[in-house]
């Protein structure tokens, strides 16, 4: 059983940084949080945790240093813990920062802002904070009647590009001037044309990631697309192997927010179980 690992799995580079700078903090300090999870991965969460890191949903006053997630989090929470005199460590990803800042020059330009994405995704909520109330959020193909006739368009970093396309030609004919700013993140995009090109290749995926990580249920949604039978998983114990029964081929990837560790521990056991490993594509 050949196994192909996709060059692009785990960490992006937004990722990576900011779980650099949390488990640097860790070493260093006393008493951080991160606002949030640091990234949609519940075992590196956990890994913080035991370093002393903790994970809340509201800054309090025992709190000394709080690491703001690579989503971002709303301008206005960012300003309360200014206030509260908490030291804020922003671990917010660069093309996140570019995303909130293109909404809020759309905003300041008069364009009614469409922001493409998921409304209860983290990274959208802080996007949105930056507009204000009359931000049009799209999650699909189905667009809101009250249309302007100045339209400027923002991306959730991890949408696919094919969503953006969807998008345009639906308004193209409702907006008289349509500003668009791609925010896609190039890394979202090669990760998913690589995942296409092992997908037609393989009998079985294997997709690595958290369960709440939007861009890993994409790629195992797009696998699953692509007609292969696909498994989602956080870690190498969910492996089953009565699922590579009669497989000759397995293809394997993970989101961007998945550690290398637990990468190499799914292909450990899947080579435990037959496999060989092979290298991905390009």
């Amino acid at each position: 059983m050949k196994i192909t690992v996709a060059k692009r799995a785990g960490f992006c580079f937004g990722v990576k940084r900011a779980v650099n700078i949390a488990f640097d903090m860790a070493s260093r300090k006393d008493g951080v949080c991160t606002l949030g999870p640091i990234i949609h991965n519940p075992q590196l969460v956990k890994s913080l945790q035991d370093k002393g890191v903790h994970c809340v949903n509201e800054p309090h006053k025992d709190m000394k240093a709080v690491i703001i997630r690579t989503h971002g989090i709303p301008l206005q929470m960012n300003d309360k813990i200014v206030e509260m005199g908490i030291e804020v460590i922003d671990a917010t990803c660069p093309f996140v920062k570019k995303a909130q800042q293109y909404a809020k020059l759309l905003r300041e330009e008069n364009y009614q802002v469409l922001i493409l994405g998921e409304s209860a995704h983290p990274e959208v909520k802080s996007i949105m904070s930056y507009v204000g109330q009359d931000v049009i959020i799209v999650e699909d193909e189905h667009m809101p009647e009250r249309l302007k006739t100045r339209v400027g368009i923002v991306v959730q970093t991890t949408q696919p590009v094919s969503a953006l396309k969807r998008l345009l030609n639906n308004i193209v004919e409702r907006a008289k001037e349509i500003k668009i700013y791609n925010t896609i993140c190039n890394s979202t995009a090669l990760r998913l044309k690589e995942t296409s090109e092992i997908s037609g290749n393989v009998d079985i995926m294997i997709v690595a990631g958290g369960r709440n990580s939007a861009n890993t249920t994409q790629l195992a949604n797009h696998c699953r697309s692509m007609g292969v039978t696909t498994y989602h998983i956080e870690t190498a114990m969910e492996l089953d192997p009565l699922w590579f029964k009669g497989v000759n081929h397995v293809g394997v990837t993970a989101g961007a927010s998945t550690p290398d560790w637990i990468i190499d521990e799914i292909i450990e056991r899947i080579n435990n179980i037959g496999g060989l490993t092979g290298n991905g594509s390009t």
